[in-house]
């Protein structure tokens, strides 16, 4: 039976669970039409980078408890991550198409950035919901990289469902020159501080 559900799409913070014995279930929120985004994602007037991610985690996991609610499902804690990249103050999501990937890429080529990934669960007690949360900052550093090998890159497909483009955990790692921090925050889910979060929410791991 799962500890938790899991309120996100991605392969890899599924993996990353799966890599510390956590058993999940995944919980689907809708993305867009026809009724639009069950969390809206974007960026608020004059909000900043570090304020956002924690946000739109935080907001994924209260979701995700409504969620369960509306769906008759089975009350359990719902954990919801999500991750930016930041460059120049500027959050540089995940790429609308080709072009825009390769546009991210070039600005971060030989240049340092912040990646940003809040975790967040939300536990149902009684009558109310116990929000834990926690955020992961980690520095990297990309060497320079030449025009030929960002379109290599890009024409993969690899860059297309990332934050900044980009994948640490594939090929895109021969482009880190340096990393302070989290590995597995910035693939998206950092273990450490995800770890602490589930003891704090009473489940073993």
């Amino acid at each position: 039976m799962a500890d938790l559900y899991l309120a996100s799409r991605s392969p890899r913070r599924r993996e990353l669970l799966k890599q510390i014995g956590v058993r999940f279930e995944p919980l689907i929120t809708r993305l867009a039409a026809p009724r639009g985004p069950d969390v809206d994602e974007a960026i608020r007037a004059g909000e900043a980078p570090a304020d956002y991610v924690e946000r739109i985690a935080r907001e994924k996991a209260q979701f995700g408890i409504e969620a369960l609610a509306m769906r008759s499902m089975l009350a359990k804690p719902v954990l919801s991550a999500d991750t930016v990249v930041i460059l120049d103050r500027v959050i540089l999501g995940k790429p609308e198409d080709a072009e825009e990937a390769a546009d991210f890429l070039r600005r971060l080529s030989g240049r340092v950035h912040e990646v940003r990934t809040s975790v967040a669960i939300a536990v149902p007690v009684a009558q109310r919901i116990q929000l834990l949360q926690t955020t992961s900052v980690s520095t990297v550093r990309f060497r320079a990289l030449s025009d030929p090998e960002i379109d290599r890159y890009v024409a993969s497909g690899d860059p297309m469902d990332k934050a900044g483009a980009y994948g640490i955990q594939g090929y895109a790692g021969i482009f880190v020159e340096r990393l302070e921090g989290s590995y597995t925050g910035v693939m998206g889910l950092p273990l450490h501080e995800t770890a602490v979060l589930l003891r704090q929410a009473g489940l073993r791991v």
